[in-house]
């Protein structure tokens, strides 16, 4: 399938929000083709030198129409959407992420870097709304999950998995029900959240704070009730996370894993081994819920990809098993307690498959034991 980018640019309707790159007053040529992705309600646009453009919908890539773009376009297009200092940062480190709004409501995610010294650029459309749980197709369970007050809430899972807009769903809950404070450490912005009954700040690393570190290091003195902290990158990060969530703080943030358990796997990994005990006692003592979430493409095209979750609440034999360093069993754990709002992954994957909403083949793919899944959906559960 082709998808074609002669589209009329969209024309500024806003000056930017403080948190995105500049917008000049002429509408830059890239937003032919973010446009183009906005169009036809894709969710990335890929460019790269003397290759057709591609857009991502419903997790295929599709090539869109037209000619290939050369090295020296692409660089004069990234070259219209950067500050000056952006560009320096870029032209130093070989990429950089930025967010940018091509209109009020149309707003991308990009990272632009360089491979086989060439500029390729990457964009992930923002939903222009913030989803909520039904929308996003989510189980009951995640509202119960972001009614907590204190502590720390973990969502897992690779890069593209959809686990930012499951936190802006949770972080717009609380900013619909809580009277409080809510900040945000984000690299960048992604979702501009709106106060309704909480009072939020954003801040962007590399825009309102130099780095994350640095961030972090100021957090607690902003007055903080909830606290997202974008990614779960260092020993650093995790550090402020969990002393914010013992201070009585919640905080939400993400993880690289594949998943929940090795998701507990990752944070120690982060600290030397004669540190892993005090890290196990701070997470049974703190940790909330640990999500795992992927996403696997739907039989109704009209809803594209759906996310399909590993959910691992707190529980006394959770917090048992990571005291006792059987992180590796805690699948046991999710599959035991299934009745208390757990969820196992293969359990998810037999029930989108059982309700038609995606292809058996697909959550074959999608499983980490594939057996094992066939064997449920044969009637034969572990």
């Amino acid at each position: 399938m082709e998808i074609s980018t002669t589209v009329e640019p969209v024309e500024n309707e806003v000056q930017p929000e403080s948190t995105e790159s500049p917008i000049p007053a002429k509408p830059p040529r890239l937003h032919k083709y973010l446009g183009a992705v906005a169009k036809v309600e894709g969710s990335d646009l890929h460019l790269k030198a003397e290759v057709l453009p591609r857009i991502r919908k419903s997790g295929r890539l599709m090539q869109t129409t037209g000619a290939p773009l050369t090295n020296d376009e692409i660089e004069a297009m990234v070259r219209e959407i950067l500050s000056p200092e952006q560009l320096a940062t870029f032209t130093q480190k070989g990429s950089l992420d930025i967010a940018h709004a091509m209109t009020k409501t149309e707003r991308f995610r990009i990272n632009i870097f360089r491979q086989r010294g060439n500029v390729s650029l990457a964009a992930r459309r923002i939903n222009p709304k913030i989803p909520n749980y039904e929308q996003l197709h989510l189980p009951e369970v995640f509202e119960r999950i972001a009614e907590n007050e204190q502590g720390l809430v973990l969502l897992a899972g690779i890069t593209g998995s959809g686990k930012s807009t499951t936190i802006a769903a949770m972080i717009e809950q609380v900013n619909a029900r809580r009277s409080c404070h809510i900040v945000t450490i984000e690299d960048p912005i992604e979702y501009l959240y709106q106060d309704k009954k909480a009072f939020i700040n954003q801040r962007e690393v590399g825009l309102d704070v130099e780095t994350y570190d640095s961030a972090i290091r100021y957090l607690m003195r902003e007055d903080p009730d909830v606290i997202l902290i974008g990614e779960m990158r260092d020993a650093n990060t995790f550090q402020a996370a969990i002393q914010a969530a013992e201070t009585g703080h919640m905080v939400f943030s993400t993880i690289h894993a594949s998943s929940a358990s090795g998701a507990i796997t990752r944070l120690l990994e982060l600290f030397p081994p004669d540190r892993h005990l005090n890290i196990r006692q701070a997470l049974v003592a703190n940790l909330k819920a640990v999500v795992f979430q992927k996403l696997v493409g739907a039989i109704d095209p009209k809803i594209g990809r759906v996310p399909v979750v590993e959910v691992m609440l707190s529980s006394p034999a959770v917090r048992k098993y990571i005291l006792d360093g059987r992180e590796n069993e805690l699948v046991q754990v999710i599959r035991a307690e299934r009745g208390t709002g757990m969820i196992d992954f293969n359990d998810m994957l037999g029930q989108l498959v059982e309700n038609e909403v995606i292809l058996s083949r697909d959550a074959y793919l999608a499983s980490p034991n594939a057996d094992e899944l066939r064997m449920r959906m044969k009637g034969i559960k572990t």
